[in-house]
């Protein structure tokens, strides 16, 4: 039987976001405790998120990496309140190996990793456990990234990374690869746009593209959205844009509100 895919559906899916750190850039921590990410993913599973991503630390920028005891003492019980009790895939954000084991044990299916398999032994567990993997560019760590935006052709570069690790992840037996860019990752706010404008040619290149870009701080250099709670509109803006140029997934922290604005994307890609 082909197994179904968890990163690609029949419309673009909505991943929700659930921080259960202490330092978020998107949230300020609200949901660093057990019972409030496990309450906050309840509820965007209801709002009508198609994917949980829940992850342990921090990827603002200049966020200071934790310890993996740390991260696995954040979502580690996370993941163990939310097995059984939720009916849509499960996926751990997080760059390291041994968390991304523990979380897959705890019933989680997707790996989100912001180092698109830097750990030298992260490969290793996905293939292992037959986990579906999202491969996202990013330069240095999310301390350093923001010194490390020179490019000559972002949007080429970026796609011929991507592709290179989807290809090494695929061609290694991973059963699922998907790409994302990385908006804000190592990219300036033109950078970021660029990118979104150009998210087509990812589109192109047959992996399923996630965009990442709620919230995000290139939004904050729009008039009436420098604030972090001022950016909804723009978030909706963006992900309508992604999905009209064929993004399979948009990771989102207002899963309401992007499902009422993708409806109308999907009913325009459709007529």
């Amino acid at each position: 039987m082909t197994r179904k895919a968890l990163l690609r559906g029949d419309r673009a899916l909505v991943m929700g976001v659930v921080n259960v750190t202490p330092d978020s850039f998107s949230d300020g921590g609200r949901f660093a405790g057990v019972e409030a990410a496990v309450e906050q993913a309840l509820r965007l599973e209801d709002e009508g998120a198609d994917l949980l991503d829940i992850g342990g630390e921090s990827t603002r920028p200049g966020a200071a990496e934790v310890t993996e005891e740390e991260e696995l003492r954040r979502v580690a019980p996370v993941f163990e309140r939310l097995m059984g009790r939720v009916g849509v895939p499960l996926s751990v954000d997080t760059m390291k190996a041994g968390v991304a084991e523990a979380a897959l044990g705890l019933g989680a299916r997707i790996v989100n990793d912001v180092t698109a398999l830097r750990d030298p032994k992260m490969l290793g567990v996905v293939v292992k456990s037959g986990a579906a993997v999202v491969l996202m560019h990013m330069r240095g760590t999310p301390a350093t990234m923001r010194e490390l935006t020179e490019y000559g052709d972002v949007a080429g570069e970026v796609r011929e990374w991507l592709v290179d690790r989807a290809e090494g992840g695929r061609l290694a037996g991973v059963a699922e690869v998907a790409i994302d860019p990385g908006i804000g990752f190592a990219k300036t706010a033109e950078q970021s746009f660029v990118l979104l404008k150009r998210l087509g040619e990812l589109v192109e290149t047959g992996y399923p593209v996630v965009a990442g870009v709620s919230r995000k701080s290139f939004l904050g250099v729009l008039e009436g959205q420098e604030r972090v709670e001022e950016r909804l509109e723009g978030s909706l803006a963006a992900a309508v844009l992604a999905v009209m140029a064929g993004a399979a997934v948009v990771r989102v922290h207002d899963v309401r509100a992007t499902r009422k604005a993708l409806a109308v994307a999907e009913a325009v890609r459709r007529a």
